[in-house]
């Protein structure tokens, strides 16, 4: 299932929130192919969307959760890449 939180992250004068799947990375990178989402908003486990795609994200097919749900959910996935692997990277 593709997860979106509320767009709330601010950055280059706007906010944004994060698009994620709790299954696997071809379900997410094809959402976000499928709804126009360039693959340089991909950050290792998540897209980052602006705010003004959110509303068309949830019609076409994203459920809308809190930021904290979506990291559960992303964590129990698997899919979840830590700050410390990150750093490994």
């Amino acid at each position: 299932m593709v997860l979106i939180d509320d767009p709330s992250w601010p950055a280059h004068g706007k906010l944004w929130a994060h698009l994620v799947s709790d299954d696997n990375l071809e379900e997410l990178h094809a959402f976000a192919e499928a709804n126009g989402i360039p693959r340089r908003g991909f950050d290792i486990d998540h897209y980052d969307v602006p705010a003004d795609m959110h509303a068309a994200l949830i019609a076409a097919g994203a459920t809308h959760v809190g930021g904290r749900e979506l990291v559960r959910r992303l964590i129990a996935s698997g899919l979840r890449v830590t700050t410390r692997e990150r750093r490994g990277r």
